[in-house]
């Protein structure tokens, strides 16, 4: 994984994933005292940054099979669901057959937003199958292409674009982000926007931020060896997943620590989100607004930039949190 290699994912996807903005609060600056940067993913198309690493994957995987001068067959992946909708859109986009693996408990508005794109969906029972085994066993059968959520250079690439933008965008008004707080599940995320943050800003320190209730990266960070969970029971569905030797062996290189916040701070996070800045947030996707809220990183930086990874959150379970 190299910076030309988001680079390059920045080319492909442009015109097509949106440039999403970067939004401030008067209040979490005052609250925190240093200024903040929210880079909104939640305003990325089908609402997360999932969208960057399914396209920019899916594009190359049509830029090999006209190389090779063969027919695309099609594409498969297992999600939860925001990587699931980003892999369906993509493929209504390009025009290529998408089947998707999902597990039979994943939030109703991702399953309805994935079907609606046109994606055939395959459920499972996360308690009795491994979606990894399954999606491999209907890619071999039908001769789809695999797009795994993050163990993959491509998404990963695509991924980095998220850090590459909101740095471009800061330097070009002369500001210069002394930190990075990035949401970690499976970590292609944070993987990518490690690659893109150390080359443009070689001195940042990058943090990831995972729940409590499944904190295989700081158990992994610390004792240096891959550490995984099955299932853990947090709210941050998109959180659920473990690292890969392949996303973990960036990590481990390059971040300066991972954090953990509560369920809780979860939701004290996204009520001051759409409170105070009217963005509508789902669990995952306030993580590292979270762990600067409940002030995780230390006192000396002062431009703080905050990937808010999505807002794919079922409004019926947002009503729940809240009250």
């Amino acid at each position: 994984m190299t910076y030309a290699s988001i680079q390059a994912a920045q080319n492909r996807i442009a015109g097509v994933a949106h440039r999403t903005p970067i939004m401030r609060s008067r209040t979490l600056d005052a609250l925190l005292g240093a200024k903040h940067y929210l880079k909104c993913e939640n305003f990325q198309r089908m609402g997360a940054f999932k969208f960057r690493g399914a396209y920019n994957a899916m594009s190359r995987y049509l830029e090999r099979c006209a190389a090779d001068g063969i027919a695309p067959r099609g594409v498969i992946t297992h999600s939860s669901g925001n990587h699931a909708q980003a892999i369906a859109l993509s493929g209504q986009l390009l025009g290529l057959r998408t089947t998707i693996v999902m597990p039979d408990n994943a939030p109703a508005v991702k399953l309805a937003a994935t079907r609606g794109y046109g994606a055939m969906i395959v459920t499972y029972d996360p308690a009795q199958q491994s979606r990894e085994v399954l999606s491999a066993d209907i890619a071999e059968r039908d001769g789809l292409y695999l797009i795994p959520p993050f163990d993959h250079d491509d998404v990963i690439a695509g991924q980095g674009t998220v850090a590459n933008e909101l740095i471009a965008d800061l330097q070009s008004e002369g500001t210069q982000l002394d930190a990075l707080v990035v949401c970690l599940g499976g970590g292609g995320l944070l993987s990518g926007c490690l690659v893109a943050a150390k080359a443009m800003s070689p001195n940042i320190d990058v943090y990831g931020v995972e729940p409590e209730a499944g904190d295989d990266g700081v158990q992994s960070l610390r004792s240096g060896t891959l550490v995984s969970f099955q299932n853990p029971d947090t709210i941050a569905d998109g959180a659920r997943t473990a690292m890969c030797e392949r996303t973990f062996g960036i990590i481990k290189t390059h971040v300066r620590d991972i954090l953990t916040v509560s369920d809780a701070s979860l939701i004290s996070a996204m009520k001051f989100a759409y409170q105070r800045m009217k963005l509508v947030v789902e669990p995952t996707g306030v993580l590292a607004l979270a762990a600067c809220l409940e002030r995780r990183l230390p006192k000396q930086y002062q431009h703080v930039g905050i990937v808010i990874s999505g807002g794919n959150v079922d409004l019926q379970m947002l009503a729940e949190y809240f009250a």
